[in-house]
């Protein structure tokens, strides 16, 4: 089917759209709060993917490839409605937000990251959910390692203070 859609097969092309559209529609969404906006950067992004499709070397899994495309799309996107601050400094603990023992939804569990400063919620997103390494998280933002650090820090703090102001307002606690 990937060979089809390289050469331009327009069937092969929409199988692959429906197939991984709205997983990666999920992917931007984490990134771009606006529904609309994300889906622009979605298809924007798999034009990227049609376009370079030869360049694919069934090296890893094809979903990843696209996803890479879904999350550099969205980093450029938001560059360049220049809503990401990060904030230099050095300071972070290593300790903070546990989604795994929380029972909320991940529609809640999304809106909690949706709040989160734009530069908190990308760093967040690139490393808790994408699984990229700070050195790599610094590379793709031009930010250096220890800005991406803290920035997980305290995207991991506001969260659990969200968290427990939940908790506490649910049972009564407060």
């Amino acid at each position: 089917m990937i060979q089809l859609a390289v050469d331009n097969n327009r069937q092969a092309q929409q199988q692959i759209y429906s197939r991984f559209s709205p997983k990666m529609l999920g992917v931007c969404r984490r990134y771009i709060k606006d529904l609309q906006q994300a889906e622009d950067v979605m298809i924007a992004a798999f034009m990227k993917v049609f376009t370079n499709l030869k360049t694919f070397q069934h090296n890893g899994s094809f979903e990843g490839w696209i996803r890479r495309i879904m999350v550099n799309e969205c980093i450029s996107f938001i560059r360049v409605q220049k809503k990401v601050k990060f904030i230099e400094d050095e300071i972070y603990v290593e300790e903070g937000f546990d989604a795994a023992d929380s029972q909320f939804s991940i529609a809640d569990i999304q809106l909690l990251i949706d709040r989160l400063p734009d530069g908190y919620k990308m760093v967040f997103n690139l490393y808790a959910i994408e699984g990229f390494k700070h050195k790599e998280i610094a590379t793709m933002l031009g930010i250096n390692e220890g800005t991406s650090k803290s920035q997980l820090s305290h995207a991991r703090k506001i969260l659990q203070q969200q968290i427990n102001t939940i908790k506490k307002f649910e049972y009564g606690t407060k």
